[in-house]
């Protein structure tokens, strides 16, 4: 019965997208595809419509409801358009702001400027009016401008670092934060309720001459640039340092705005990387375009830079609101920091030049740093010791974004968040990651510490030193089966007989346990868990009694079970290499006995 209700479904879905796709690529393939009768291809295409997330929608370009493209574009703005119609009365006068990168697949038609201008047209059509840039920007210019100009939302076409067929629609709220549920179930329904598309959806034209179209690009940059200097400590270093960087923006959007950003900060200009200089949706000269990846991506930068003598690397993802850092070192190799070291130099440095300009102790009460609970603990660690307040969030910069307005509104200071990703948000007036304005603070960053004769290897060693050495260590497994990973994660919660999760993990005692699948924390008072809960993930924290704390979790986007492992230990321990062994011993320990991978079946991560 179930297959049949599937045909019937699938009929249904084509004969509706045969009526209503107006993009001849599109069409042409679905039609193909009926008449040779290939109902797998078919099935992958049509089986079942994107979901629309807190994090908007990503997936392949291509046609059908499965896959982004013009007509699925189309019926997402609609239900967005009539959602936010319900919840803001002053949505016309005050209307939305969409941008996009430089992603094309010219199979199907489609690309993010195209689905940018199509987003606009339906918002238009009913009055609302748009800031639409005219050309591509980093994804935090969305948020910037929602904010700033005090906009109901925003939209960005981008798929950050996803493989070059991808593609995705970030939605953000009025707070500049992007949009956490109810919101995503609200717009859900919102499209399902709206997927025919209104009369005049396709006609793209009518945008042009319309009064309710607003180009923001010049504004926008020039009033960023602006707030950007607010964060510029040490001018008169920047103008005589004879550091020089190399950056990335690899194949994206990134370069032509973190050379304004270093200009605003008076930093000499980044060599680029010319290869990989400009927007080229085609990504050639890398496997995935994700600096996160490490030495991989970044192997023209490296080159480059030793041809230039240039001791730091930085490098965006491709819609750069994410930013990695290489520093060469005096044996002659590089390194690259992880997401929690540069976490570590960001936070240490946001904090000593607020104190510098801040000198009342009783600001610090007011004074605020984030990051993720997958993380470092170094903030909490410099938070101890200095006096201001540190909060984990849920993963993700919805949950610190939204968190940060939050304290932002009660009159709070928000320094610094981060998360191991490689994401940092260094200036509240984006409530989001920002690679443009991390790049432009790192290099500043290097450059005081160079007149100083320090490196940032040599001051992350500091830090450690004076707050406590954070080891860290992250990886995955892959497994594509949800019923499997499923069952592993019941069965850590009926570990040894019903409802015990486990007290030790090999050698190492289990010290609390916090599970926000299901909301228990053993370490606070009524065993409920502080931060919000989410049936729908699976995530649990260990915490050992030598000081380690991992978590494992499923991935939103991808086939993973992840792991985050951290050894925290207090000031004064300073045997880093024997930290090292210690956590290496802990991480195998959870390999063997927690993921279970024979019994699993889980394929290791790639080396």
């Amino acid at each position: 019965m179930a297959a049949a209700s599937g045909d019937a479904r699938l009929q249904l879905e084509t004969a509706r997208w045969l009526l209503w796709d107006k993009n001849p690529l599109t069409l042409e393939t679905v039609k193909r595809l009926i008449a040779e009768g290939n109902t797998e291809e078919l099935q992958k295409c049509f089986g079942a419509r994107m979901q629309f997330g807190t994090a908007g929608l990503r997936a392949a370009m291509g046609a059908g409801v499965s896959r982004v493209n013009d007509l699925t574009i189309i019926q997402t703005t609609q239900g967005f358009c009539r959602y936010l119609e319900k919840q803001f009365s002053d949505l016309k006068q005050r209307g939305v702001v969409i941008s996009f990168d430089a992603r094309a697949h010219p199979s199907s038609g489609g690309s993010s400027k195209r689905f940018a201008r199509l987003a606009a047209t339906t918002f238009i059509s009913q009055g609302v009016p748009v800031h639409l840039f005219n050309d591509v920007t980093p994804t935090p210019f969305v948020p910037y401008t929602v904010s700033h100009l005090k906009l109901c939302a925003g939209i960005m076409i981008t798929a950050s670092h996803n493989p070059k067929q991808d593609n995705g629609y970030k939605v953000y709220w009025d707070n500049g934060a992007q949009i956490i549920s109810p919101h995503d179930k609200g717009i859900s329904q919102a499209i399902e309720d709206n997927l025919e598309p209104w009369p005049q959806a396709w006609g793209d034209s009518l945008i042009d001459g319309s009064p309710l179209l607003h180009n923001p690009s010049a504004s926008v940059t020039k009033d960023y640039l602006e707030d950007l200097t607010k964060y510029c400590f040490h001018r008169s270093v920047n103008k005589e340092t004879r550091m020089k960087f190399v950056h990335t923006s690899v194949h994206g959007v990134g370069h032509a705005f973190v050379r304004s950003a270093f200009e605003a900060f008076d930093l000499a200009p980044p060599e680029a990387v010319a290869e990989q200089k400009d927007p080229d949706p085609e990504f050639p000269t890398v496997k995935y375009p994700n600096p996160e990846e490490g030495k991989g991506v970044l192997t023209l930068s490296f080159a480059l830079a030793d041809k230039t003598k240039a001791k730091i690397v930085l490098a965006n993802d491709p819609d750069a609101d994410r930013l990695a850092v290489a520093e060469k070192q005096d044996r002659g190799d590089w390194r690259v920091f992880s997401g929690n070291e540069l976490g570590a130099l960001l936070g240490w440095w946001l904090f000593t030049s607020w104190k510098e300009k801040n000198q009342d102790r009783d600001a610090l009460r007011d004074t605020y740093m984030l990051s993720s609970t997958v993380s470092s603990k170094i903030l909490r660690a410099i938070a101890l010791k200095e006096g201001f307040h540190f909060e984990e969030t849920l993963t993700g910069f919805k949950w610190m974004g939204n968190r940060a307005k939050q304290l932002i509104d009660q009159g709070k200071t928000v320094l610094f968040a981060f998360e191991e990703a490689i994401g940092y948000m260094c200036c509240p007036f984006v409530l989001d990651k920002d690679g443009v304005s991390a790049a432009a603070i790192s290099a500043e960053l290097a450059s005081f510490l160079a007149s100083k004769n320090l490196s940032l290897s040599q001051q992350l060693e500091a830090i450690y030193v004076e707050y406590g050495y954070h080891i860290t260590k992250a990886s995955y497994f892959i497994c594509h089966d949800q019923d499997i990973i499923k069952k592993l994660f019941e069965d850590l919660r009926n570990y040894d007989g019903k409802n015990n999760y486990p007290k030790t993990c090999g050698k190492f005692e289990i010290s609390s346990i916090r599970d926000l699948t299901t909301g228990y924390d053993d370490s606070q008072p009524d065993k409920k868990a502080v931060l919000p809960t989410s049936k729908s993930s699976q995530m649990i924290t260990f915490t050992f009694a030598n000081g380690g704390v991992a978590t494992m979790r499923t991935s939103g986007t991808e086939p993973k079970i992840k792991y985050y492992a951290e050894l925290c230990a207090p000031p004064g321990n300073s045997d880093p290499e024997q930290l090292k062994k210690e956590l290496n011993e802990l991480v195998s320990a959870i390999e063997v006995h927690f993921f279970q991978p024979q019994k699993y079946n889980l394929q290791p991560k790639a080396e």
